[in-house]
């Protein structure tokens, strides 16, 4: 029961205290390239998703036996293996998504999120807490950005996953689509996930003030 919260406790932990596009505001380069649609930010979060997990098992597996001096290299080439196989799975049978996401998915290789947390947790940590951390981590990163990609989608186009939402006469905001339109989407949004967790800590110590 103890385990079971505690690996619960650290998939929570990807999603909201330190979702890595929100809170540790990591991978903000893919954030803001590929969001101008709903279906891009599933897209890239399912592929980023599957690297974290099956790269954070397979580095919990060799952490014993991979020397300090080449631990970077090393989580680079298990890493650069399964981003190989997203990408040639993705090419054979999601070739629009693939065309969609262009270079971004390569360079999940080298994407801070996934890099930090083999660093951070998966060197550190068993199996388990690591697939889980995995697992959250990459369901975190997936929320965020599809949210991201449906507000731009929305303003932008006034679709959403490509159904028409406002009807033929609304107009477009064509701003949204546009690099500044991923800026201040991101920011506005940094800005509301600050203010709910300052408002949610402040509560937490008033609570904790008046039990004492």
């Amino acid at each position: 029961m103890r385990k079971s919260k505690e690996l619960g406790s650290v998939f929570l932990n990807g999603i909201i205290t330190e979702n890595p596009t929100f809170r540790l505001v990591l991978g903000t380069c893919p954030t803001m390239a590929i969001t101008t649609q709903a279906m891009n930010g599933i897209g890239m979060g399912a592929a980023a998703t599957f690297v974290l997990v099956c790269s954070n098992i397979v580095i919990s597996l060799l952490r014993n036996f991979i020397p300090d001096k080449v631990r970077i290299p090393a989580f680079v080439v298990v890493i650069c293996t399964f981003v190989t196989m997203v990408q040639m799975f993705m090419q054979a049978f999601v070739p629009a998504l693939y065309d969609a996401l262009g270079v971004f998915i390569p360079l999940i290789v080298v994407n801070c999120i996934i890099l930090a947390r083999a660093e951070a947790f998966a060197s550190k940590n068993g199996v388990l807490r690591s697939a889980m951390d995995g697992l959250g981590m990459g369901i975190g990163f997936t929320l965020a950005i599809t949210i991201i990609g449906t507000i731009r989608e929305l303003l932008g186009n006034g679709t959403v996953f490509g159904a028409n939402i406002l009807g033929t006469a609304y107009e477009p905001m064509l701003l949204m689509i546009l690099p500044t339109g991923g800026f201040l989407t991101y920011g506005i949004l940094l800005g509301v996930m600050n203010y709910l967790t300052s408002r949610h800590d402040k509560k937490k110590l008033r609570k904790g003030g008046a039990q004492l």
